[in-house]
C-alpha cells in the first residue's frame, strides 16, 4: 500500500515519550505527522499547536483515531505508551491496517509479543521495535566491523546501565509492576541487552540466571508513602546456542562510582570492542582492540563517513521501500524472552531454560 506513495502519513500515540517520535517525523521529508493522540488534553493541545496539527486530527482515545484511519489517510503509527498498553495498541493498529513502530520493551511478556507478531503477519504490515541504541554512528560502525570478521567470533560480553540515583517518580506507572512489567531491567537493560545481542549477531538465548533487588527503591518509597513493587537493580547471566555468554546489569539506584554508567564490551577470538558513555552523560566513545605482529593495539573510532538514519527514518524507509526494518518484531521477541526469564529466575532462584522462539 504505502510503499508506492512518496509520503508516509504517520500518527503518534502517546506524547510523553512520543514527543521525540513526533519531532523526528516532522523533520523527515519522506513522511508527515498526520495525527496525534494523548489522554492528557493539555499535552495534546500543546503538541498540536507546536507542530500545526489541526484539531480534527487530535484524539484522546487511540481507538477513536484508529476507527478514522481511512478518513485520516493514515499509513503507519508510533506507539509510545506505557508498557502495559504496547501490545493492545499495537495489535489494534495492525488490525486497522497500519504499520507500527512500537516503543521498547516490545510488551509485558513474550506471550503478548507473539500475539503482536501474529497480528503483523496476518495484516501483512511491518512491526518495528524502537531499539534506538542501534541507530548511532558508533553502533553502526561497530556492527560493520563485527560483521566483516575483523574481531573474529564473539564469545563473551558484559552490557550495563547503572544509575546512582535515577528512579522515575514514585507512585507512577514505572514503579508499578502491573503497568510496567518490572523496573530497570525492562526499562534500561532492554536497550543494552538488545545492543549487545545485535552486535553479537543475534544468537539464540538458551538459559538465563537472574537476580533482582529493591533495597533502595523500596526504602525510599516507604519514606515517601508511595507505592513501588519492582526492582531497583537487576542482573543476569545469559547463555546462547553458539556457546557465547553475556552478563547484563541494570539499576535505577545504587551506591555506584558514576551517576550514569552505560557500557557494552564484547570479547572475541581476534579482538574486542567497547562502547561507553563519557563524563557520566549521553555522549559515547567506542574503541576496538586487537593484536598484530605480536603487538596488542587499540583504536578509538572517529567520525564516520556513512550517514546513519534515526530509528524513525528507518521505520519510514522500511515501509516506503517495502523491506524489513533493522529492528524487527522478532528481535523484540528475542529480547522479551530473556526479560521474562530474568524475572522468573529471580523469583524462583533457579536457572531458566528458553526453549521457544
Amino acid at each position: 500500500m504505502a510503499r508506492r506513495k512518496e509520503t508516509l502519513n504517520v500518527a503518534v500515540i502517546g506524547l510523553g515519550m512520543g514527543r521525540g517520535h513526533l519531532d523526528s517525523y516532522q523533520k523527515y521529508g519522506r513522511c508527515s505527522a498526520a495525527a496525534i493522540c494523548d489522554i492528557d488534553a493539555g499535552r495534546l493541545a500543546e503538541m498540536a499547536g507546536k507542530y500545526g496539527i489541526p484539531q480534527e486530527r487530535c484524539f484522546r482515545d487511540y481507538r477513536k483515531m484508529l476507527a478514522a484511519v481511512e478518513k485520516l489517510k493514515l499509513h503507519a503509527v508510533s506507539v509510545a505508551l506505557p508498557n502495559h498498553l504496547h501490545a493492545p495498541a499495537t495489535i489494534a493498529a495492525l488490525r486497522a491496517g497500519l504499520h507500527v513502530l512500537c516503543e521498547k520493551p516490545m510488551a509485558m511478556s513474550a506471550r503478548q509479543g507473539r500475539a503482536m507478531l501474529a497480528a503483523a503477519e496476518k495484516a501483512r504490515r511491518k512491526l518495528m521495535i524502537n531499539f534506538s541504541f542501534r541507530f548511532t554512528d558508533q553502533s553502526q560502525a561497530l556492527k560493520r566491523m563485527v560483521d566483516s570478521g575483523a574481531i573474529g567470533d564473539i564469545y563473551f560480553g558484559r552490557t550495563v546501565w547503572h544509575r546512582r540515583r535515577g528512579m522515575p517518580g514514585f507512585g507512577g506507572w514505572f514503579g508499578t509492576k502491573k503497568l510496567s512489567g518490572g523496573g530497570p531491567v525492562i526499562d534500561l537493560g532492554v536497550h543494552r541487552l538488545d545492543l549487545a545481542m545485535w552486535l553479537m549477531g543475534s544468537p539464540r538465548p538458551v538459559t538465563v540466571s537472574g537476580s533482582t533487588f529493591d533495597h533502595i527503591g523500596a526504602r525510599v518509597a516507604r519514606q515517601q508513602g508511595k507505592s513501588f513493587d519492582v526492582e531497583d537493580l537487576g542482573c543476569a547471566l545469559v547463555r546462547f546456542d553458539n556457546g557465547a555468554t553475556l552478563i547484563l546489569e541494570a539499576s535505577w539506584a545504587g551506591f555506584s562510582e558514576k551517576r550514569e554508567d552505560m557500557c557494552t564490551q564484547l570479547y572475541a577470538t581476534k579482538g574486542g570492542i567497547v562502547q561507553r558513555n563519557q563524563e557520566e552523560g549521553y555522549t559515547f566513545e567506542a574503541r576496538v582492540y586487537g593484536e598484530q605482529g605480536g603487538t596488542l593495539w587499540e583504536s578509538r573510532l572517529q567520525q564516520t563517513t556513512v550517514q546513519t538514519p534515526s530509528a524513525y527514518q528507518e521505520f519510514v524507509d522500511a515501509v516506503l521501500d517495502d523491506r524489513q526494518p533493522l529492528a524487527t518484531g522478532q528481535d523484540g521477541l528475542a529480547v522479551q524472552l530473556i526479560l521474562d526469564a530474568i524475572y522468573r529466575s529471580a523469583r524462583t532462584g533457579r536457572e531458566v531454560r528458553i526453549t521457544a522462539r
